[in-house]
């Protein structure tokens, strides 16, 4: 007799972002088939059963911020992860070796089965449909996971807005913009161009706010005095960096009423701003990132060159007064999810890794050189659901389905809804099933030598990953069981949460009135 169901999950505590209770899940054809009271489907007939203990059934990850096999567009350092790893090229005399695979299978076993990685544009091109194409090559049968782009926008070329159109037909709804670094920074007249065509074609647009010329005169004003340490990555990166342009990216938000991600933040004081906007009803939206919940200054400044594992930016801040904020804001939906911004570089790496920037001048390092970004996909929802600060629906939503709904995966990503949703699910250990033990870089996954978590208490990690209906992680049983190629380019629709208030095109009229008609 043919089985009814490929999969059953049983005795489970199955959460969504608006629900939690005692339910079983049934999985056919890759897809959620039943989601019913516990015990209706014990008569039911299924290929493999997994019995969930009373541990949380929950959406598989969705982690909207990962930056992957990216050229260096910063300076010597290159990213430690590609798509396979996390995921992996290895630079050697001979050339680049790609290993397209380590960021997402770092991804899957941490319990993300969806990423969005970047399409980075670089300001000497003026089209971004050669730059998706490019990184449709690279990750084109290398994903342990299911994933999409976010085009990075370096130069918004008369081309290049063009283009938006056609990022549109070929399922690419959300774009990422800087105002700081050279290598992309936008000013505020290139910024509305974006806005504005982005508006017109329903694309959402993430913003890294702060003021690069305020970086670069706190910069040259530590430089001055030689502080050159990794400690002083913090001060070049000072909070009113972040605050000044997050006040402005709401202000060329509301202006344009195009709705904005303003991604990574980490001060109390942009959370306070964008709250307000909010509240006004401006379609602004938040994400903040695991390193503004653990991190501080104190991890910048250990001893010699150490604190260089956790530069990234903007900055940890100054104390854990500054990270119970930024939890706040998670709690009472300032934030609209919670990513990694895994961006890794390896740490015992002088050619592309961390230590580039110690040299003959430098020798002790230059924070101005040292390579910007941490790894964090693997670690993102573990650290996150363990400290127990967030009611588990809010976690839900804040790690998959709000980022399935800004981004244009809802229902297919991000929840558990019969027909519709992808059987992507994690299965977490049951209260007290797992010891709690220490972090170490030894246990993850990724293509890189350290995590800046190193030591953090873990209470919780994915038992179970499914993908598609398929196990791809089974932590007791042999961990990564799932296979490269398995994950697949998912096309995106609109943004189902970010949208513009008004109706109609911007525009100004013969008399000079201007707003939308």
């Amino acid at each position: 007799m043919s089985a009814d169901y490929d999969l059953l999950i049983v005795n489970g505590v199955v959460v969504t972002d608006t629900e939690a209770g005692e339910y079983d899940v049934a999985v056919k054809d890759e897809k959620i088939a039943k989601v019913v009271k516990r015990g209706e489907l014990k008569d039911a007939k299924a290929t493999r059963m997994i019995d969930a203990e009373g541990g949380y059934v929950m959406p598989g990850g969705v982690d909207g911020h990962v930056h992957l096999q990216e050229p260096p567009l910063f300076g010597k350092g290159s990213s430690a992860d590609n798509f396979e790893t996390g995921m992996k090229d290895i630079l050697t005399h001979l050339g680049v070796i790609k290993l397209t695979l380590i960021g997402s299978r770092s991804a899957v076993c941490g319990g993300t089965t969806t990423m969005v990685p970047f399409a980075p544009q670089k300001k000497s091109e003026d089209t971004l449909l050669d730059t998706l194409h490019a990184t449709h090559a690279k990750a084109q049968d290398n994903c342990y996971i299911d994933y999409s782009f976010h085009l990075l926008v370096g130069n918004p070329s008369e081309r290049a807005l063009s283009e938006f159109k056609t990022l549109r037909e070929e399922g690419i709804t959300s774009l990422k913009i800087y105002m700081t670094y050279e290598a992309l920074k936008l000013n505020d007249g290139e910024i509305l161009d974006v806005l504005l065509e982005a508006r017109k074609n329903q694309i959402t647009t993430m913003i890294h706010a702060e003021n690069g010329e305020l970086i670069d005169w706190m910069t040259k004003q530590l430089e001055k005095r030689k502080m050159f340490a990794p400690k002083f990555h913090g001060p070049s990166h000072p909070p009113m960096a972040e605050i000044e342009a997050t006040h402005r990216a709401i202000c060329l938000s509301e202006f344009m009423d195009s709705p904005i991600l303003i991604v990574h933040v980490s001060t109390p004081q942009a959370t306070a701003y964008i709250k307000a906007a909010q509240n006004r009803g401006i379609p602004i939206y938040a994400e903040t990132c695991p390193q503004y919940l653990f991190l501080t200054k104190n991890d910048l400044d250990k001893p010699g060159f150490e604190g260089a594992k956790c530069v990234c930016s903007p900055p940890p801040r100054e104390s854990e007064a500054d990270c119970d904020a930024i939890w706040d804001g998670l709690a009472d939906s300032t934030f609209t999810i919670l990513s990694s911004d895994h961006c890794p570089f390896r740490y015992d790496d002088n050619v592309d890794g961390k230590k580039t920037c110690i040299n003959d001048e430098y020798p002790e390092g230059h924070f101005k050189y040292i390579p910007n970004g941490i790894a964090g996909i693997e670690t993102r929802l573990s650290l996150a659901l363990g400290e127990d600060r967030l009611d588990v629906k809010k976690f839900v939503e804040l790690t998959s389905t709000n980022p399935a709904k800004l981004y244009g995966l809802y229902p297919l990503k991000g929840g558990l809804v019969e027909g519709k949703s992808d059987a992507d699910i994690n299965i977490w250990y049951p209260p007290g099933k797992m010891p709690t033990y220490a972090l170490t870089n030894s246990m993850l996954h990724h293509n890189v030598d350290y995590t800046p978590f190193e030591g953090r208490t873990l209470k919780q990690w994915p038992r179970y990953t499914v993908l598609r209906g398929k196990v791809v992680w089974d932590r007791e049983n042999g961990g990564l069981i799932g296979e490269k190629g398995y994950g697949k380019f998912i096309k995106r629709e609109p943004s189902s949460l970010a949208k513009p208030r008004f109706e109609g095109e911007w525009d100004v009229k013969e008399d000079g009135s201007f707003g939308f008609y």
